[in-house]
Formats: structure tokens, sequence, C-alpha cells
């Protein structure tokens, strides 16, 4: 019986707990945290984005914040390093009481998921596209700010599939969890869309040695392949390389690697390597909201005038979209976790400026759009050579 009562008594004041947790959260100012990686090998992406969140809240407090409340806005440097992330999370859970919370990382994500679905329950997102952020049944408050990984390779796929029907295909990725995360599902989308994957090269991150992968697909006679899990190297060298060995294929990549970096890298080569973008780059500021970053940028972060990076456009995306969350669960009656998770899913067709088209959050919490980019060795930049690419 005295067991009974104790297991009552704790349940009761877990849910107690709980209720004065959702109660603040729903009477105190839109709070938004942020863990950015300022340090460790990801901190070309974190320092971009951290700035791309506080200037996408500033720029909405100077519009009215959420329908006239002020949004408030934390952040922590997590190292990239999982320990140190995670106590960055918590500790601003525990100060700010956040609604929504933005991760410096796929691991960090993998590592908080069950407790932001039993205890936190704040609108999450993070510098990733895995697919553990974009399974709504699992994780119902997580949510990727563009495709995921697989959704990327379905758009490349699919460019392909009607550039060269049945053309060989080649897998390049790294020898790490983020290398590996989308190749189930990239060849799944090969038999989908009849094409043959005839070759999975693996190579380290910052890999030389690259001759037996470059021999490799010359034998298997590739037609295209496609990289994953870099950010630059190797990327450069087999492109190099492999016109000396006689390669005749052409060369794609995911986010990450489609990037100015590695155009810096290529030079003369840049025309050899295209690759999928979830955003505009800013430079093409034909686009409404480009050209207010890029205004922005000039008079409050005048260093990084003359380029921001496509971390800071996925931050700046997903900061957008805490936003429109929020003012839409405001406008329901409260702001909570499951009142948050509502109205993400409710977003449809919404005019983001240009930055990418109009978004509508699919059934898996993603947005599966992308848009094939070549680089040009004249500007340095990337040429699109696809319109918007839509996996729905």
């Amino acid at each position: 019986m005295m067991k009974k009562i104790i297991v009552f008594v704790l349940s009761l004041v877990l849910c107690i707990g709980l209720f004065t947790v959702s109660k603040a959260m729903a009477e105190q100012n839109p709070t938004i945290c942020a863990v950015h990686p300022f340090t460790g090998r990801f901190a070309f992406a974190g320092i971009h984005g951290a700035d791309a969140m506080e200037d996408a809240v500033a720029m909405a407090n100077a519009e009215g914040g959420v329908n006239g409340k002020k949004i408030e806005y934390y952040w922590a440097d997590g190292e990239y390093k999982n320990d140190v992330g995670i106590a960055a999370f918590k500790r601003l859970y525990a100060q700010h009481k956040p609604h929504c919370m933005w991760g410096q990382s796929t691991g960090m994500t993998k590592a908080l998921a069950p407790e932001i679905k039993s205890r936190y329950k704040v609108l999450y997102s993070a510098y990733t596209f895995a697919e553990i952020a974009a399974n709504p049944k699992e994780n119902p408050n997580m949510f990727i700010a563009g495709p995921t990984y697989g959704e990327m390779f379905g758009v490349l796929l699919k460019y392909i599939a009607k550039e060269k029907p049945g053309a060989n295909i080649a897998f390049f990725y790294s020898d790490t969890e983020f290398g590996r995360e989308p190749i189930p599902a990239g060849r799944e989308l090969c038999k989908k869309m009849g094409l043959n994957l005839v070759a999975e090269e693996i190579a380290k991150v910052g890999g030389v040695d690259i001759t037996t992968q470059i021999l490799d697909m010359k034998r298997k006679k590739v037609n295209y392949c496609i990289f994953h899990g870099f950010v630059v190297t190797p990327i450069q060298n087999v492109i190099k390389q492999s016109k000396d060995y006689g390669l005749d294929c052409k060369f794609m990549g995911t986010f990450w690697s489609t990037e100015k970096h590695l155009l810096d890298q290529l030079k003369g080569l840049a025309n050899e390597y295209m690759g999928v973008t979830a955003y505009s780059y800013y430079y093409q500021d034909e686009n409404p909201m480009i050209k207010k970053i890029r205004a922005w940028t000039k008079k409050h972060h005048p260093k990084y005038a003359e380029y921001r990076s496509q971390a800071y456009m996925q931050v700046f995306m997903g900061t957008t979209l805490f936003i429109e969350a929020l003012k839409r669960a405001d406008k329901s009656g409260a702001i909570t976790g499951d009142s948050l998770a509502k109205a993400l899913e409710s977003i449809k067709n919404y005019d983001v400026g240009g930055l990418m088209p109009p978004v509508t959050i699919s059934k898996n919490h993603s947005i599966p759009v992308g848009r094939i980019v070549r680089g040009n060795p004249k500007t340095m930049k990337f040429d699109a050579v696809s319109d918007w690419i839509s996996l729905d």
C-alpha cells in the first residue's frame, strides 16, 4: 500500500511539474534558444548560423514580434561536441524555458530526441538534415528546415533520371555516420527511378589517396558520381585526378559541399561540379528576402557584407519557421509544445520571399525541394541548371 502511495505522489509531483513548466511557457514572451558550434570543425557553419538567428529575430521584432510580443533569444557555444552541446541545451532550458530550440548537430539531435519528446517538448530543429528530425511519429516536435539528406539524393537522382535515363550511378561517401545516413534511401531511389547503382565508394574525411575509388568507377563505367558526407576534401582531388585516369563522369554533391569553399579549391574546374541546394544564394538578390538579408548584413555585419554561406540561409529559414509557428500557436490561444507542432504542420504555401519556393511542411516535417546548381569558374559562384525540384 505504501509503495502505491509513493508511486502516486511521485506521479502527481511530475504532473504538477510539467503543468507548471507548460503554464510558464504559455505565459512568458516567445523565447528561442540555440546551441551553435562557434568552435570545432563545424564552426564555419556556426558563426554564420548564429548571426542568421540573431538577424531573423531582430528583423521580426522590428516588425512587431509575435503578434506584438517581443521575441527573446539566448544562445550558447556547443563546441561541436555532444557532451558540451547537450549540457548547454539543458542549461539554456533550465534558465529560459524556451518554446523553440536549435541544436548544433545530428549527434546532439539523436541524443536528445527521447527527452525532447517526453520532457522538454520544445519545437526543435538543428544544423542537420538527418531523417531522425523528419519523423513526426517518433519525434513530433522536430522538423527540418529543408530536405532530408535522403530527399537531397532524391532531387539529384530525379534530375539524372530525366537527363540520362538508366544511367550508371556511384555513391561516394565518407566513412562516418553523416556519410552513411542517406545511402539506404539512395539505393531504394535508384531502383525506383530505373537508375543503376553500380558502385559505392567510401573514403575518410580529408582523405588524399583516392586512386582505388577512381579506377573502380572507371571500370564500372560510372556516368554520375554523387558525393556525400564531405565539405571539401577529397571531392576536389577526385575531380582533378579523374582527368588523369580518364574517368569521364559528372560529379554531384549534397548541401554541405555545394558551397563557395569547394569552388575556391576547384578553381578552373568549378564547372565540373554540380550540387543540390535548398536555398537561394547570397548573391541572388533578385529575391526580396535575399535583398533584405544583404542590406541587413551590410548595416549590422559589414565584415560579411560580401558573402553569407548557405549555413546562414539554413538557420535563417529555420528561425523564420520558428517565428511563424509561434505566431500561429499564439493566435490559437497559447504557445506550448503541442500547439507549436500543430502550428508547424499548418504551414502551407508560405511565401518566404524567394529564400526558398513557397514553403509547405510535408507530412514528414521536412521541405522536400531542392535546386541543381553548377559551379562557374569565371564568377566562382553557383548557377542554377534546374528549376526547383519537388519530391511531392
